[in-house]
């Protein structure tokens, strides 16, 4: 099964991309209407207390006609549900990995990259409910699912923008002029750039999913250059990178080691790395395992698969395609990274095979007959029900497709 993007008719990609996307917010009616349905607001609520769930418990009580709000994080259980006040908020992250259908649903957003997707967060709150005026440092698409939820925009933050002091969440009460301010119905979407304050008020009982994309950030980025140097230091250590710095030599005392003697040896390697095709390879390989890296821990797989019964599913007409709850990218020169892990020993069909789920493909027998002249069938199936018990893949009955 496949979905359209959610786009209005007359924006494309390009354009969404160019004149939208981090700067301008961007409402979506009947953008996503598959959602309707999916899931009803005690389906939620259940979830929100299973010991593997990642969820959070937001209340807001009046204290002397002051909102104090409350915290609480997973585990919960039912008795964190009993005696709850008017207003209040439950949020579940990672959705996609309970819910394939829903995690179908990224397909959607497909014209931007898979590997900046975050997860699929659901917040359900009754009437009244709210998380507060706020802003992310990430990029979301609100799709409301069942109810009513109105949603205003305001100013722009930044890393100076003061919160509310003494409070559990970040937020705050200025938003500053509102640029938006609309009521969403179920299958309507919100595109609301990082760093864009809003604040969204259940109108009735709603369930609104946060469909959220993210950058990396430079202290991810070097954790991972650091372990890639260090997997491949038996290179380094006979390259240009193992030959000492020449420096100029500055009078000193004889035990400091001054500012500027720092300063030339920050010159110096930079002037190394911005004309090292070495570095630039492991920088590759950094950022490929920084952005295929999930946030949450990988449930594991019930399911267990065998190369005659997948072959029986494949002939009869069921398909494979990556699993949304599973985060699969390739580079340029046909590596494979998958959760963060280089997957290295992988045959080219098997490279090309792993890149067409990566983009979305549905793969059927007909397709995987196409590699038969250039790798055995029987071990082609062998790896599939690898990836199949390895959460990379899901199996698509004929009847879905």
């Amino acid at each position: 099964m496949t979905h359209a993007f959610c786009l209005p008719t007359t924006i494309n990609a390009e354009t969404f991309l160019r004149d939208y996307w981090q700067k301008k917010p961007l409402l979506i009616r009947q953008g996503l209407p598959q959602i309707i349905g999916m899931f009803e607001p005690q389906d939620i609520i259940e979830l929100a207390q299973d010991p593997d769930a990642t969820a959070r418990l937001i209340r807001t009580d009046m204290v002397q006609n002051q909102a104090q709000w409350q915290l609480k994080t997973s585990p919960l259980s039912a008795q964190d549900f009993s005696n709850l006040p008017e207003k209040w908020s439950v949020l579940v992250q990672n959705l996609e990995q309970w819910s394939p259908e829903l995690g179908k649903l990224w397909q959607a957003f497909a014209f931007i990259p898979q590997w900046q997707r975050d997860d699929i967060m659901v917040s359900f709150a009754p009437k009244g409910g709210s998380v507060g005026k706020h802003y992310d440092e990430y990029d979301v698409f609100l799709v409301q699912g069942y109810g009513e939820r109105r949603w205003q925009l305001g100013k722009w933050c930044d890393p100076s923008t003061e919160f509310k002091a003494n409070q559990p969440i970040r937020i705050f009460d200025d938003m500053g002029e509102l640029i938006f301010d609309e009521v969403l119905q179920p299958g309507d979407v919100l595109y609301v750039p990082s760093r864009l304050s809003h604040y969204g008020v259940a109108e009735s009982d709603c369930l609104t999913f946060s469909f959220g994309l993210r950058y990396p950030n430079a202290a991810d980025l070097l954790e991972n250059l650091c372990k890639t140097i260090e997997h491949h230091s038996e290179q380094i250590n006979s390259s240009e990178f193992a030959i000492p710095f020449r420096l100029s030599p500055q009078p000193q005392p004889n035990g400091q080691l001054n500012s500027a003697s720092v300063a030339d040896f920050k010159q110096h390697l930079l002037d190394l790395l911005a004309n090292s095709n070495q570095f630039d390879a492991l920088l590759q390989q950094a950022v490929a395992q920084t952005v295929s890296a999930r946030r949450y821990e990988l449930l594991p797989t019930e399911a267990e698969y065998y190369p005659d019964e997948l072959l029986e599913m494949l002939q009869a007409g069921d398909r494979l395609s990556q699993d949304a709850n599973c985060k699969i990218i390739y580079t340029d020169n046909g590596n494979i990274f998958i959760n963060g892990e280089w997957i290295d020993e992988l045959s080219e069909v098997e490279q090309a095979l792993l890149a067409d789920f990566a983009n979305g493909k549905s793969v059927d027998w007909q397709h995987l007959q196409q590699f038969a002249d250039h790798i055995s069938l029987d071990l082609l199936l062998d790896s599939l029900c690898d990836w199949l018990d390895n959460g990379w893949l899901l199996v698509e009955s004929a009847d879905d497709v």
